[in-house]
């Protein structure tokens, strides 16, 4: 009886504490006193060390960190998660808001959000329960902080109803929190967080939720990646659904019927932006309609259905001191002005690029000005110009050198460039830069082979090409300082992983020139081995849609030359994968499946097929799988639990199957 008892007050306990927390942390109107919060707290946590059986994921208690863990999982998004592209004058909303209109004509409206400068997060519900949160990663792949997450108190463990979901959302770090921990971690003599973004990032990085459950961290959802069983509209109901749910929504949000209210939202912001209890770098600004919104689709890196306008970047002055050299892994000789120390946007900033000589003579730049820095986006610090009635005559001006300031070969200007460039392909600076480029996330994606490590390990004399990377050996690398055992065991796995990955991430980091990430899977899709692209022509490449007349000379250039052929020879006799992984390029008109040319919608949960799985299947076969239902759909396949996906294909009249029909004419 005294069990029973006992499970009974466990279940009150944490229907009151979720209660207070929601009405706390979400609503901000809390209805009980810290101290009597603290006492139902501590009485819960007794019970349930009495009764470890009773303990639940969703209970308030496990919101105070778990065991710590020795990496992150890498996971992927049902849904990628595109980032935004980006406006930084009136001039820029207009012109989006033109692409609009030729779209989807004058009936539409706009939602208006604050622009919270944190760190992007997918929470994913299973029946309700929180089972899984993750960074945004590259947008398709990210990192489970599922712990983590679960110390932010606005986050629910469980919802209000039974739902199949899954939210983005920003996490951040208010300023007060902000505020508060720089001020613990200068008592204790550690190194201060430049902005909140930096500490509410570097706190749900941490391996120990402990860590994280003490930062005060905070997050506002702002739209629904995937959701079954719920019928919705728009962006905006979208929105005040999360609310009705248990979500925590930002206030300031407004719906806007034309880019002129749009405007005058902005302009309100720019000028209250300061008093906010956290911190903005701008507006998103997204069309209304979800209709609307499968009707503009998509980039291949973002949404054309949304924006975000960007605040103006604080200017301040500062004396520039130097202008160092650097050179990249393509031998671009790349000028660096050194500064005396200045605070702009939030960060410390001692360095800004230049970009190139051009640049210099065309903004007159000298050493020893006294010069403009702003960062562009917030993010990136450039000069702005120079205060020349500043000047003292004790400036000097800046010639650039005629030689490779790392190998002393002559530099180049080649035809159409503006960059001066070091042609050697034996410079030391371009070898250490291109490795850094390989083992980097977009392409080979080895942890532990950061850039401080590639430099220690190319001064070491233990790398000089890609190659040496598979060469590495366990006591060579014991031998180095801050590589105990663990963290060479990582290192050593990381590598062996990454000899299995798809023949796109090593295309990408080989640093072809002009081949970027995008360019690489375009080529791995089309000729599927790297053999096949070694052989390919100018006329080969070319006659691939993408592929320029530029890009496929530098292609073939890259594999005539005979060190690149012996380094893909050793690359392959280590063991790395040659050959393309992912789906396969087809052509819809040559295809005799039922899928060949149609636009196809997956809802529900399927049970003999993983979603992806389902997807890679029905692509191989010349369909097209989308996220979303519109007119422009052929075909949906509902599973189990189907929502708001199957109510809209029956409402516009879309051939529905189950799974046993795909199943079958997948087989077929």
């Amino acid at each position: 009886m005294t069990i029973q008892n006992d499970k009974n007050r466990i279940i009150e306990l944490r229907e009151l504490l979720n209660q207070y927390n929601y009405e706390y942390y979400v609503l901000d109107k809390p209805t009980v006193e810290d101290y009597q919060y603290d006492q139902l707290m501590n009485e819960l946590i007794q019970l349930e060390e009495i009764h470890p059986e009773l303990v639940t994921p969703d209970s308030p208690s496990q919101r105070v960190g778990g065991a710590p863990l020795d990496a992150f999982v890498k996971v992927e998004h049902q849904t990628p998660m595109l980032s935004l592209g980006n406006a930084f004058n009136e001039t820029d909303l207009r012109d989006f808001d033109r692409r609009i209109r030729q779209e989807v004509g004058d009936q539409f409206s706009y939602v208006c959000e604050l622009k919270i400068d944190g760190l992007a997060v997918s929470l994913r519900y299973e029946k309700g329960m929180f089972v899984l949160g993750a960074t945004r990663g590259d947008g398709t792949i990210g990192e489970d902080i599922t712990n983590n997450l679960k110390t932010i108190r606005s986050i629910p463990l469980k919802l209000k109803d039974e739902l199949d979901l899954e939210v983005r959302g920003e996490a951040f770090m208010p300023k007060q929190s902000f505020e508060k921990l720089n001020a613990a971690r200068e008592e204790n003599g550690e190194e201060l967080f430049a902005n909140p973004r930096n500490a509410a990032a570097g706190s749900l990085r941490q391996l120990d939720p402990k860590i994280a459950a003490k930062r005060n961290l905070d997050v506002f959802l702002y739209s629904i990646g995937d959701i079954q069983g719920k019928t919705l509209d728009s962006h905006s109901d979208g929105l005040d659904f999360l609310e009705e749910i248990g979500f925590k929504t930002n206030p300031e949000r407004r719906r806007c019927a034309n880019i002129e209210e749009v405007l005058q939202y902005i302009e309100g912001w720019v000028d209250k932006r300061p008093s906010l209890p956290y911190e903005i770098d701008g507006i998103v600004i997204k069309v209304d309609l979800y209709e609307h919104q499968e009707q503009l689709g998509f980039t291949a890196k973002s949404p054309r259905w949304a924006i975000a306008y960007k605040f103006p970047a604080e200017e301040v002055v500062t004396k520039l001191i130097d202008i160092e050299l650097s050179v990249g892994r393509t031998g671009v000789v790349t000028p660096t002005a050194i500064l005396e120390p200045v605070r702009v946007a939030g960060t410390t900033v001692k360095r800004a690029s230049l970009h190139n000589e051009d640049l210099i003579r065309e903004k007159d730049i000298k050493i020893g000005d006294q010069v403009v820095i702003k960062k562009a986006g917030d993010i990136i610090p450039e000069v702005v110009n120079v205060l020349a009635d500043k000047r003292t005559g004790a400036e000097q001006s800046f010639e650039m050198p005629k030689e490779c300031p790392e190998c002393g070969s002559d530099l180049v200007r080649l035809e159409e460039e503006v960059a001066l460039r070091c042609i050697n392909p034996k410079c030391p600076a371009q070898i250490r830069e291109g490795l850094i480029h390989f083992v980097s996330r977009n392409a080979m994606n080895i942890d532990g082979l950061g850039e401080k490590v590639i430099t220690q390990l190319f001064k070491e004399d233990l790398i000089h090409d890609v190659a040496d990377i598979y060469q590495l050996q366990r006591e060579e690398l014991l031998k180095l300082e801050r590589m105990g055992e663990k963290s060479v065991d990582n290192l050593l796995a990381a590598i062996e992983t990454s000899k299995n990955n798809s023949l796109e991430r090593l295309i990408f980091g080989l640093g072809i020139r002009l081949v970027g990430s995008k360019a690489a899977k375009t080529l791995a899709q089309h000729f599927e081995t790297m053999e096949k692209l070694q052989g390919a022509t100018v006329e080969d490449l070319t006659a691939i849609f993408e592929i320029g007349e530029k890009m496929a000379n530098s292609i073939v250039e890259y594999f005539s030359l005979p060190q690149v052929s012996q380094l893909i020879d050793e690359l392959k006799s280590y063991g790395v994968n040659l050959e393309y992984k992912g789906p396969k390029l087809v052509n819809a008109a040559e295809i005799d499946s039922v899928f060949a040319g149609k636009t196809i919608v997956l809802t529900g949960k399927l049970e003999q097929l993983s979603r992806n799985d389902a997807k890679k299947e029905i692509e191989a076969l010349g369909g097209k799988v989308t996220g979303s239902v519109s007119k422009k759909t052929d075909l949906v396949i509902a599973g189990e639990d189907a929502g708001s996906k199957l109510d809209k294909a029956n409402e516009l009249g879309i051939e529905v199957w189950d799974e046993a029909r795909l199943v079958r004419e997948l087989q077929s």
